[in-house]
This record gives C-alpha cells, sequence and structure tokens, in this order.
C-alpha cells in the first residue's frame, strides 16, 4: 500500500465495523469497474461501504450494496446509487476466495475503499468470519484493558 505522503493516495470510505464484527482472516486488494460519475463522486468523498458485501457469481467478483451517491452535475448520465459493482482479480485469486467463502460461515467483506498512489480506485476486500456476541463482548473487554492499561502507565510516569 502506498506510504501516507502521496499526494495521489487517499482513503475513501472505511468499515470501521468490519473488525468489530468479523474475524479478518486475510486481506485482497481488488479493482472496481465504476462509471465516470461514479468516480467523480468518490473524489468528493461520498459513499459508504459499511453494508456492503461482496460476492462471487457466476464466475465473477461483485459487490454488492456499495453506497456511492449521485454527482449532481452528470445529469442525465449519473448513475444507479446502490448498484452492483464488478470487482477485478485474477483467475486465480478468484478461485481461492470461491474456496473460502465454500467453507462454513465465511464471507467477504469490504474493508476500505482508497485512491492507490496512481489516483485509481482500490477496495481492501477481507475473507472473514463472522463474530458471536460473546466474542463481540471479549473484544471490547480487550481494547477497555488496554486503554485503562494506558492510563495506569501514564499517570505512573507523571508521578
Amino acid at each position: 500500500m502506498a506510504t501516507k505522503s502521496d499526494p495521489n493516495y487517499k482513503i475513501i470510505a472505511e468499515n470501521r465495523r468490519a473488525r468489530f464484527d468479523y474475524f479478518i482472516e486475510s486481506d485482497l486488494e481488488v479493482g472496481i469497474i465504476l462509471t465516470g460519475s461514479e468516480v467523480k463522486s468518490l473524489r468528493t468523498g461520498q459513499s459508504n461501504i459499511a453494508e456492503s458485501y461482496a460476492s462471487v457469481e457466476q464466475g465473477e467478483l461483485w459487490l454488492i450494496n456499495a453506497y456511492i451517491a449521485a454527482y449532481k452535475q452528470a445529469g442525465v448520465f449519473g448513475h444507479e446509487e446502490r448498484r452492483r459493482r464488478k470487482l477485478l482479480v485474477s483467475r486465480k485469486e478468484l478461485s481461492r476466495l470461491w474456496q473460502s467463502i465454500g467453507r462454513e460461515g465465511m464471507t467477504l467483506i469490504p474493508l476500505v475503499m482508497y485512491f492507490n498512489d496512481r489516483g485509481i480506485v482500490k477496495l481492501k476486500i477481507g475473507i472473514a468470519k463472522g463474530k458471536k456476541n460473546h466474542d463481540k463482548r471479549e473484544t471490547d473487554a480487550k481494547r477497555d484493558w488496554g486503554r485503562q492499561k494506558q492510563r495506569l502507565l501514564k499517570q505512573g510516569s507523571s508521578d
């Protein structure tokens, strides 16, 4: 992934709940097929991938239910906001993804949508397994303990 100093690198949308709701086993950078008005809308930062997911259908990878706001200046040449968008991966990666989601409880979750160092829209998807409620509580407890530990260390060093 590009460094933060790169002028073209910019995060468009991030799925913050993904790591809370799922165990992410691995992730993969994929391309996405967009129309011109969608790219212009993304440059203004108007998108949401929180409720979306990826699916392998008829030998192709699709992003389903991702929201990209309509671009007002496009007029009649605009786009449908929640249309299915094709994702670009190699055949080898597609077969690996197909095998992964074939297992029990695995799903493909979009993690981050961003412009890479060349200014091209990319999507990072994760192969994930859903967490149960007790797993989520455990994650919360670990996070709270980490915060509390940092506070205690900070108090101890300031005395």
